[in-house]
């Protein structure tokens, strides 16, 4: 008799900790399919520019896009992870057919960035293993298919993404390391810049949290089911470690280039990273940026597809039908990359103008349901400084999405 009470609390306990275990894994995948979204191919090119133009004044740049980039994130996770809702059908929520609108510029942006991404992958393939870049770049997209036609396809993805993230942290720090920057000149310009450059912040804030990587790890959230405040814990940490993973890269990133450059190395304007790479640690650097730029390629390539996706489906739409459609736009992009070679520029400016505009519509929605809809808060009292917080950083949103819009207004001209 005295057995059953004591298998009873075993078996509890054992469920209580795979719980535990598939929480964990379910906001480590959310976290770091944000991250390694915005790790991409544009990151390390962005990254490396900015430091050659600013040198260690750069590092000041970093951290202020970082904060901001915070205070984005904790506001889009929270809300939409207390409402249980993705962007889109907040969106519907809160104004009617507005979803649908974010969904069509997602959609169309993830369509042409994601031939970027795959022509990226494919580069890094051909540094790291000298294969054609076209074969690599389909290659890639091969890999991201299988892992939407896995049987547990939501494991797969967030243990890829956390697993490439890893090992991207992992040799950036390398090279960080072998390139001996001058760590203390970069601490004092932290936080006393020789130079201050407000567009280079704009930029970054734009590269890290703009267009569909806002939501990417939001959505994944919502889709493991980690939402209400009895997961509020899970989802504040998710977002701000989500951020923190992309600040550490782009530092290591920092670090890696400007310790070539602070050695009067010119590197080379085309190819910025993998020059500095190879002066940091010779011909295993060059292989080393080959696996992270394929890395960043092919994480860039899931998490742009998951996010297309799930802006056009809803929540009750079927596992299954999700995996195949995303299947489907990843077969799209690649047969597109294999024809092009490359996006075109022209849509390049299109989808990126059209792309800026999601992050001031989508935070406004966020921001709103702050403010006024706290029924769909489901009763949860939003702190007042985040609310403040988060509308001073909208203002900088919109400044960015003009700034994308002005990418057209050159294109007519």
């Amino acid at each position: 008799m005295s057995e059953t009470p004591s298998k009873a609390r075993a078996q509890s306990r054992a469920q209580s900790r795979a719980r535990s275990s598939a929480g964990r894994t379910a906001i480590l995948g959310a976290m770091f399919l944000m991250a390694t979204s915005a790790i991409g191919p544009g990151f390390l090119t962005q990254t490396s520019v900015f430091t050659v133009q600013m040198g260690a004044a750069f590092a000041f740049a970093i951290l202020v896009s970082i904060l901001v980039d915070i205070a984005i994130q904790m506001n889009v996770w929270r809300v939409l992870g207390l409402t249980g809702l993705r962007a889109n059908e907040l969106g519907n929520t809160v104004l009617p057919g507005l979803g649908w609108a974010m969904a069509a510029c997602v959609f169309a942006g993830g369509l042409v960035f994601n031939i970027g991404n795959i022509a990226g992958s494919g580069l890094g393939a051909n540094a790291m293993l000298g294969v054609d870049p076209a074969v690599g770049g389909v290659v890639s997209a091969l890999v991201a298919v299988l892992v939407f036609l896995s049987k547990r396809a939501g494991m797969a993805l967030d243990r890829i993404v956390a697993g490439l993230g890893a090992l991207m942290i992992l040799l950036m720090l390398y090279v960080a390391v072998a390139s001996a920057p001058p760590v203390g000149e970069a601490l004092k310009n932290t936080v006393a810049p020789a130079e201050v450059d407000f567009l280079v912040m704009t930029t970054l804030v734009g590269g890290t949290v703009g267009g569909y990587i806002t939501f990417a790890g939001a959505h994944r959230m919502i889709d493991s089911g980690f939402t209400g405040p009895e997961n509020l814990g899970h989802i504040t940490r998710g977002s701000v470690l989500g951020i923190i993973v992309t600040g550490v890269m782009r530092v290591l990133l920092f670090l890696a280039v400007l310790g070539v450059v602070a050695t009067g190395v010119t590197l080379a304007k085309d190819n910025t990273a993998a020059d500095a790479f190879h002066h940091a640690a010779g011909e295993i650097g060059l292989r080393l940026f080959g696996v992270v730029l394929w890395s960043a390629g092919l994480t860039s390539v899931i998490g742009a597809s998951y996010t297309s996706i799930s802006f056009v489906t809803t929540q009750a739409t079927s596992p299954r039908v999700r995996s195949w459609a995303t299947v489907a736009f990843i077969a799209a992009c690649a047969v597109a990359y294999a024809l092009l070679d490359s996006a075109p520029q022209t849509l390049l400016i299109f989808a990126g103008a059209f792309n800026g505009l999601i992050l001031p519509v989508g935070f406004a929605v966020v921001l709103w349901v702050a403010w006024r809809r706290r029924d769909l808060l489901r009763g949860y009292r939003y702190p007042l400084w985040l609310k403040a917080l988060g509308t001073v950083v909208w203002l900088l949103t919109i400044y960015l999405g003009w700034n994308s819009l002005s990418g057209l207004v050159a294109l007519w001209g």
